[in-house]
This record gives structure tokens, sequence and C-alpha cells, in this order.
């Protein structure tokens, strides 16, 4: 079936066929619009969730005189040492 077939199909449907077909595309892109406006929706609600309980910490923190929680000391630290170095610039002719 070419494209001059598939069209002269099409043309041959009845009005009914054509008004069902025109609805389904609008009902639709209604359900996809109103599928992202939920989903947009509930990024905002927990947008602003996260948002309340982070000023809310941070109110406490600043009214509170609480001070912020501070990350854990590591374990296998070691102190630093004293180490003698020396430079040695290379000059253009030499190789080691």
């Amino acid at each position: 079936m070419n494209a001059k077939q598939l069209f002269e199909a099409l043309a041959r449907l009845p009005a009914r066929a054509w008004l069902q077909g025109a609805f389904a595309l609008v009902m639709l892109a209604v359900i996809a619009v109103l599928g992202f406006a939920v989903l947009a929706g509930i990024v905002v609600i927990a947008l602003v969730l996260i948002f309340a309980f982070k000023a809310k910490a941070w109110l406490t923190r600043k009214v509170g005189g609480v001070p912020a929680p501070q990350p854990p000391a590591r374990p296998d630290r070691r102190e630093a040492i004293d180490v003698q170095y020396e430079i040695i610039d290379k000059k253009d002719g030499e190789r080691r």
C-alpha cells in the first residue's frame, strides 16, 4: 500500500471516525499535560518540604545556639613529620 492508497482509504472514513480520532488526540494531549502538572506539583511540594526542614534547622542553630554538626574525625589520621628535601635543577644538556 502506497501513500496515495492510504490517503484514499482515510478519505473514505465516515465523519464519526474522524471526530473520534480528533477527540482521542485531544484527550491524549490533556492527559499528558495533566500528568506533567501532577509530577511538577509533587516535585514542588517535595522541594518546599526540604526547604522548610532546612530552614527550621538553620533557625534552630542561629537562635538556639546549637553548633552545626561536624563531620566525624578520621581514625587513621597521623601527625605530620618534618622531612628534608633537596631541589635539583636539571640543566639543558644533561641526561640522567
